[in-house]
């Protein structure tokens, strides 16, 4: 620990002699930062059967296999008792898809397939058509398909030497899914779009609000941190894609608050360039307790009637080094100290103890967030 406070020392000299130079945001399109408000995806989820399976379905135990498999086959004008039917080769599933934004009739769209029964697998299978419905109640897309889990299970029939890969109870079907209702998504139907914020900050909406005026005149405003409300031109309204496309493109600098993030697991420490600290002072004491243990051997004399005794001594020893204080000054930055800390090998506990000491004290203005 010693030195690691003599380059902190050293650090301080240095800064005397040489200015702090802060990295600052990055010039980044708005479209990286910002999206159109209602353009924007939807869930879809439906119920379905998947056929064709090598013996790795569901077993009779499925309440809802049998009964769906029933009800399918009286829709063909098959009738067939529930007790009757003993097949594991149709598993029971959940559909998942999302509905992208501006898809129309037709397109296609890919879905993800799930076992809800105690299917093995339902690698290899066929998922029967299936209607799926979003959050109001309606059919948006009807999926149909082969299954690809891109795993597999193997092994004999008792389970003790078995092997799996990946997860073969759920799988999916590339394109299996054909959009039969359409979501419409009509931008600037009032004269009017907002745009929404990635990360809400008072500073990047008023910055591109700006930008968006020194384009196109008085035509933004920011709403709130999320938000920036903008007028479409008269001699824009009937090319809205356009105008859309002009202004993602338009540069901005976006602000972000001072933060600083570490890892203790890894000794990984990202913060930005505006991090500063002010001025302090740092003491840091060395404790070191150093246990010892020993094995003694008792032998008793010739020719009497002891045994040998073995017994384990202990020897305890605390040494404290004596503590240093340094003070630093407030033009050091946090990338300056743990650049000094890390050059010096200081362990990444060490560091975040440090950092977490001088933000209690109040002398670092940043959010420090661990993960």
């Amino acid at each position: 620990m010693k030195k690691i406070l003599t380059a902190l020392t050293a650090l301080i000299v240095l800064t005397g002699l040489m200015s702090t130079v802060f990295a600052e945001s990055a010039v980044t399109r708005i479209k990286d930062i910002a999206k159109v408000q209602g353009v924007r995806s939807n869930q879809l989820m439906g119920y379905g059967l998947v056929v064709g399976l090598p013996g790795t379905g569901d077993s009779d135990d499925t309440v809802q296999m049998i009964q769906s498999t029933v009800s399918m086959l009286r829709n063909f004008g098959i009738s067939i008792n529930a007790d009757d039917l003993d097949t594991d080769n149709v598993a029971a599933v959940m559909v998942t898809a999302t509905l992208p934004p501006f898809v129309r009739e037709g397109d296609t769209i890919d879905v993800t397939v799930s076992s809800m029964g105690d299917a093995e697998s339902i690698q290899g299978g066929t998922l029967l058509q299936t209607p799926l419905r979003a959050a109001d109640g309606e059919v948006y897309a009807v999926a149909q398909g082969p299954v690809s889990t891109g795993g597999f299970m193997a092994g004999n029939g008792g389970g003790n030497r078995r092997a799996q890969r990946n997860f073969p109870t759920v799988g999916t079907t590339p394109n299996g899914a054909i959009v039969e209702r359409t979501v419409e998504d009509d931008i600037g139907r009032n004269g009017q779009i907002s745009l929404s914020l990635s990360s809400p900050d008072f500073t990047t909406a008023t910055r591109i609000a700006n930008a968006i005026n020194a384009a196109y005149g008085g035509i933004a405003r920011a709403a709130n941190p999320g938000r920036i409300d903008i007028r479409i031109p008269n001699f824009l309204r009937g090319n809205v894609v356009g105008f859309v496309a002009s202004i993602e493109e338009l540069p901005v600098m976006p602000d972000n608050i001072a933060k600083i993030v570490f890892s203790e697991r890894t000794g990984t420490i990202v913060m930005g360039g505006n991090v500063t600290v002010d001025e302090c002072s740092i003491t840091q004491g060395g404790l070191s307790i150093k246990v010892q243990r020993e094995v003694e051997v008792s032998q008793p004399a010739p020719f009497s009637y002891g045994t040998t005794l073995v017994t384990n001594t202990e020897d305890l020893s605390v040494d404290e080094e004596r503590s240093s204080s340094i003070v630093i000054p407030a033009t050091t930055s946090i990338s300056d100290i743990v650049g000094a800390l890390n050059a010096v090998g200081a362990t990444p506990r060490d560091c975040i103890s440090i950092l977490q000491a001088m933000k209690a004290a109040g002398a670092i203005h940043a959010v420090l967030e661990i993960i």
